[in-house]
C-alpha cells in the first residue's frame, strides 16, 4: 500500500492491519510525517511536530506488536492533540503568547490515558487563542487553513485538529468544546467531532476558557474511531472535581446500525430560521436518510434555545476573565486584540448577569429534559452555514458570533453531542449534521451516528491537496 493510502486508514482499519501483520507502526507514521511535510507549510495546523519521539513510540509499539503484547487498538496508532492539553516535557501554548514556552511537568489526564493505550504523538495542533473563538484564525500562530480550500476558516478552537484529520496528516485526534469547539471545526472540516457528557472525560491538565462549560472529546475521520476513543479516555478521575464516577460501556458494540423505531427530535422552524440554502437542503436530505433507516421524526419545542448565546456568554464571559485577569492586568500587550476585548467584556459584566445566566442554563436544561420524554436524540445542523473566508475573519468579526448557535446550548446542558459529515454545499465545502443524546447516553448518539454514516458516503471524500 502505498504513503498516501496508508494515511487515509482509520483508526479500526489500521489497527486490524497492525494485528494481520499487513502494516506496521512505523510504517504509519513515517507516512504521517511525510505527509505532514509536505502538506502542513499549506495548512498551519501544527505548532509543534515531534518527528523523532512520534518514530521512537512507533517502533516500541512495533516491539510489543512483534512478542504479541499489544495494549489496545490504539496501540501505535499515530495521534495529534490539540495544544491546550499538557504534555509532559513538550511545549502547551493554547495557541497564545503568554504560553509559548510553557513546558508542563505531567500530561494531562487524557493524554496520559492514550499514552498508557500506546498512541503514537506526531504533535500539537494550532488552536484559536486560549480557545476563546470559534474560527482559528486568531493565533499567536497564525491562521489554520482549510483543508478543503485553503482561503476559508476550519471553524475553532480545535481547529488545528480538524485541519489535520481531513488533510489525513493524523488518524486522531483530542479537541475542547466549551461553547462548540470540537463539533464546529468537524463540521467545517468535514470530520467528526464529539463532545461527550460534562464530567464524562476528564479535563485535569486542559487549559481553561469556561471551567463549568468545559468538555474534553475525540475527533476522528468516523465515528467507530471516536467510540475507540472514547473507551480509551473516558471514566473517573481523582484530579478533576467535575468527573463523574460510573462505569464506562462498550462504546464500540453499541454501533449495531439499528435505529429503527428511535425517535429524532426536531426543534421548530424558529430555532432553525435564518440556514445558508445549501445547509438547510443537506441537512433536509439527512433526516430523509434517518427516515429511510426506520427512525421517527418528532417536532420539539425548546423556547430557551434561542436565547442559548445570552446565556452562555452570560457565563462563559466571566469564568474565562476570571481565570486571566492577571494577565490582564499585567499583561494586556501579550493578547490579541479581539481575545483581550472578549475578556475584559467579561471583567465588566455583574454578578447579577452570570446569576441570571446560571438560571437561564437551569431553565434550558428542565426544557430540554422534557422533552426527551417524546424523542431519543434531538438533530440539528452544526453550524448554520459553512467556512468562511479567513480574510473576512481577519478584517472584521464575520459571522462569528453566530457560528456556535446550534452547539453552545448542549454545553449549557452537558448533553452529548456529535457533528459527523452530512453533505457538501454548492462551493464543496462541508456540512455538518449534530445529533444529540441524554446525559450519559453515549451509546445511543453513537449508534445514530453511526448508523447515518454507514448509509450514506460523505465520509469518504477527501480534499486534493497534492
Amino acid at each position: 500500500m502505498k504513503a498516501d493510502q496508508l494515511v487515509q486508514l482509520t483508526i479500526a482499519e489500521a489497527a486490524r492491519s497492525f494485528q494481520a501483520g499487513e502494516l506496521s507502526p512505523t510504517e504509519l507514521t513515517r507516512a504521517c510525517l511525510e505527509r505532514i511535510e509536505a502538506l502542513d507549510p499549506k495548512l498551519n495546523a501544527f505548532v509543534t511536530l515531534l518527528p523523532e519521539a512520534a518514530v521512537a513510540e512507533a517502533a516500541e509499539a512495533e516491539r510489543r506488536l512483534g512478542r504479541g503484547k499489544r495494549l489496545g487498538p490504539l496501540d501505535g496508532i499515530p495521534f495529534a492533540i490539540k495544544d491546550l492539553y499538557e504534555t509532559k516535557g513538550i511545549r502547551t501554548t493554547a495557541g497564545s503568547k503568554i504560553l509559548a514556552d510553557y513546558v508542563p511537568r505531567e500530561d494531562a489526564t487524557c493524554v496520559r490515558r492514550l499514552r498508557e493505550q500506546g498512541v503514537v504523538l506526531l504533535g500539537k495542533l494550532n488552536m484559536h487563542e486560549w480557545a476563546f473563538g470559534g474560527t482559528n484564525v486568531v493565533s499567536h500562530f497564525g491562521p489554520t487553513h482549510n483543508p478543503w480550500a485553503l482561503d476559508r476558516i476550519t471553524g475553532g478552537s480545535s481547529g488545528g485538529s480538524g485541519a489535520a484529520l481531513a488533510a489525513s496528516l493524523c488518524l486522531g485526534s483530542l479537541g475542547s468544546d466549551t461553547g462548540g469547539s470540537i463539533r464546529m471545526p468537524a463540521s467545517m472540516c468535514g470530520v467528526v467531532g464529539f463532545k461527550p457528557t460534562f464530567g464524562w472525560v476528564s479535563k485535569h491538565g486542559v487549559v481553561p476558557l469556561s471551567e463549568s462549560l468545559d468538555h474534553a472529546g475525540p475527533m476522528t475521520r468516523m465515528v467507530e474511531d471516536i467510540a475507540l476513543i472514547l473507551q480509551a479516555i473516558a471514566g473517573p478521575d481523582p484530579n478533576d472535581l467535575t468527573a463523574e464516577d460510573v462505569p464506562v460501556p462498550d462504546y464500540v458494540a453499541a454501533l449495531s446500525g439499528e435505529v429503527r423505531g428511535l425517535r429524532v427530535g426536531l426543534p421548530d422552524k424558529d430555532v432553525l430560521s435564518g440556514l445558508d440554502k445549501d445547509v438547510e437542503a443537506r441537512f433536509q436530505a439527512a433526516l430523509q436518510t434517518l427516515e429511510s433507516l426506520g427512525a421517527s421524526l418528532v417536532e420539539v419545542e425548546v423556547p430557551s434555545l434561542q436565547r442559548a448565546d445570552a446565556i452562555w456568554l452570560a457565563i462563559a464571559g466571566p469564568e474565562a476573565a476570571a481565570f486571566h485577569r492577571r494577565n490582564l492586568e499585567e499583561r494586556p500587550q501579550d493578547f490579541s486584540e479581539q481575545v483581550r476585548l472578549r475578556l475584559q467584556e467579561g471583567l465588566r459584566m455583574r454578578a447579577v448577569d452570570y446569576l441570571e445566566g446560571l438560571e437561564g442554563q437551569q431553565q434550558l436544561r428542565a426544557e430540554v429534559e422534557e422533552q426527551y420524554a417524546r424523542m431519543d436524540v434531538l438533530v440539528t445542523p452544526t453550524t448554520a452555514f459553512t467556512a468562511t473566508r479567513i480574510e473576512d475573519e481577519l478584517s472584521a468579526s464575520g459571522r462569528e458570533i453566530y457560528i456556535h448557535r446550534f452547539t453552545c446550548p448542549f454545553n449549557l446542558t452537558g448533553q452529548p453531542a456529535i457533528s459527523l459529515p452530512c453533505g457538501f454545499d454548492s462551493q464543496g465545502l462541508p456540512v455538518g449534521l449534530q445529533i444529540v443524546g441524554r446525559p450519559f447516553d453515549e451509546e445511543t448518539v453513537l449508534r445514530v451516528a453511526h448508523a447515518y454514516e454507514q448509509a450514506t458516503e460523505w465520509h469518504l471524500r477527501r480534499p486534493s491537496l497534492d
